[in-house]
């Protein structure tokens, strides 16, 4: 778990980082989002230490970060940035296997995590293993450099805008195959980025920054339903104007299924009953991939409650509401 109280930040008497207090459970994805010099950046790099505090508290796991020593607790911490930072010199292997081999691991367990890290990162051993990082696409760079993060096991990792770059298709691969990641791992995630779509994609919560202060830190459907200031609610209007969130995950947004649908013994749909007790059995079902524009072509033009979502076997999991729908857009 990540907390903090009360974290301040100044430079050259500007204040950057305003009082800034949360908790972030562990296993969970927190996105920073706000515009240039919102202050999440800043926020990001104190938890590491490579910004110290003026002042406030950082605890994690209930330890003070200020009593941890620096590398010491960066070594609990993995960190990605946008610009990757591997080393042309050396070959991905060797980019990898930094940081196992200051702490001394042998040659052999070296190459089995470093091989482990490729094949969890979607990239072949034999074939990525002795390449160089100017021989890699973008995307291949930035899987090696979350990688090269994860190298000794760290239960928290922290990522400064890490698919920023990348075309709009490589980075939707990348934020599925991280996020599938972070569940096979249980990892805690703090991740900057200026894109509310992503925010929405990725976060199990959302923090919006604004001039160093935290305005509003909530899952993000509670940013449609209920914004805590004027500023928030013109930031999603914004993000929602240009059509930004269309494309995201149904499942992101489903709520609990109503009481209106019937399902079989297995939990699969049957049908909805309309307000004289009718059932019936005209519906429409989202798949579990399917994206917010989906759902909307499915919606239109049919006096339906809503969507359920449903599971690999069809068992409905949740629901998008034509009310819902509505709301977002």
């Amino acid at each position: 778990m990540i907390r903090l109280k009360s974290v301040s930040k100044s430079y050259a008497g500007r204040c950057v980082v305003d009082e800034v207090s949360f908790t972030l459970p562990a296993g969970q994805i927190l996105c920073l989002i706000g515009s240039s010099g919102s202050g999440k950046t800043t926020t990001l790099r104190m938890l590491n230490r490579l910004v110290e505090p003026d002042s406030g508290q950082i605890e994690i796991d209930g330890e003070d970060i200020l009593s941890i020593d620096k590398i010491r607790l960066r070594r609990r911490i993995g960190y990605v940035i946008q610009q990757i930072g591997l080393l042309p010199h050396l070959s991905v292997a060797r980019n990898i296997a930094l940081l196992p081999e200051i702490e001394g691991w042998s040659k052999s367990r070296i190459q089995e995590r470093v091989d482990e890290l490729l094949r969890l990162m979607q990239l072949e051993p034999e074939t990525f293993r002795l390449r160089y990082p100017a021989a890699l696409s973008g995307g291949q760079q930035q899987r090696v450099g979350v990688a090269r993060a994860l190298a000794l096991s760290p239960p928290i990792m922290l990522l400064d805008e890490p698919f920023a770059a990348l075309d709009p298709i490589t980075r939707a691969q990348l934020q599925d195959s991280f996020l599938h990641l972070q569940r096979r791992l249980g990892i805690t995630v703090v991740l900057v980025t200026h894109d509310l779509a992503e925010a929405f994609k990725c976060g199990d919560l959302i923090g919006l920054m604004h001039q160093g202060r935290l305005l509003q830190m909530a899952p993000p459907l509670a940013y449609l339903r209920h914004a805590e200031s004027e500023f928030v609610a013109d930031f999603v209007r914004g993000a929602v104007s240009k059509g930004q969130l269309l494309d995201l995950p149904a499942s992101r947004l489903a709520g609990s299924l109503d009481a209106c649908w019937q399902l079989d013994d297995e939990g699969r749909p049957l049908g909805w009953c309309n307000e004289h007790g009718e059932l019936q059995h005209d519906f429409a079902l989202l798949q579990p991939n399917a994206s917010l524009r989906d759902a909307l072509r499915l919606l239109l033009g049919r006096p339906l409650p809503g969507l359920p979502l449903v599971d690999a076997e069809g068992r409905a999991i949740g629901q998008l509401t034509a009310e819902g729908l509505a709301q977002l857009l």
